[in-house]
């Protein structure tokens, strides 16, 4: 028996670092994307501990929020490490990586959430996202915490233009989707979640582990 429980801790800690190299890879072309899929998945599993999900939920939207990206490593790196702005074709390119990480993890039977996460994290509440322009509650639950925590740290994080948003830019920003680009009570925990936030952790300048420490005295 005590084989079996060692064998079977090495098989998920194993689980576990070949999905956080995944994300790495799905990060690894973007100049400003560094870490991106870990903070994505810390503020979805903090949005879902807010939510009242149990912990196998929280761990496993965690997950979902590692690989949400996956699919960009079947799109060019001249797009995904482009400095500037993308031209029509080009976006019409990038936005192809939901259906591409969708098929890539869909046959992953013991995780299925996993493809969810990938395929619909870009669909918007009001039903103008895509790649299915689904509206409402029709996009999965997991999916719309998501793409909250995706958007969150794409505001929260340095871009080739601007620096990392100020704090009170990026809740106004977040207030405004409520209702349109986001779920609002899922907004509504989101503004929570930075009105805690005195010191601004959540943002791309702090490293991850600060980032999970923090949530974690939070239980």
């Amino acid at each position: 028996m005590e084989n079996y429980e060692v064998k079977y801790h090495q098989q998920k800690r194993l689980i576990d670092q070949l999905m956080h190299a995944l994300a790495r890879v799905a990060d690894e072309n973007g100049k400003y994307t560094k870490e991106h899929s870990e903070r994505v998945a810390l503020y979805s599993m903090e949005i879902a501990r807010s939510m009242g999900k149990s912990r196998k939920e929280q761990y496993e939207i965690y997950q979902m929020g590692l690989l949400h990206d996956i699919g960009k490593i079947g799109i060019p790196d001249s797009i995904t490490a482009k400095p500037e702005g993308l031209q029509d074709d080009e976006y019409s390119l990038m936005k192809q990586h939901p259906m591409i990480g969708a098929r890539i993890l869909q046959n992953i039977t013991e995780i299925p959430g996993l493809a969810v996460g990938a395929r619909w994290h870009h669909e918007r509440y009001d039903g103008s996202g895509y790649p299915d322009g689904l509206i409402g509650n029709a996009i999965p639950e997991e999916a719309r915490i998501i793409g909250c925590a995706d958007a969150y740290d794409a505001m929260s994080s340095e871009r080739n233009y601007s620096g990392v948003m100020k704090q009170q830019k990026v809740r106004e920003e977040i207030e405004r989707g409520k209702g349109t680009q986001f779920d609002p009570k899922i907004a509504d925990i989101l503004l929570q979640m930075i009105d805690d936030d005195k010191n601004y952790v959540m943002n791309s300048e702090v490293p991850t582990y600060i980032i999970e420490e923090y949530f974690s005295r939070l239980e």
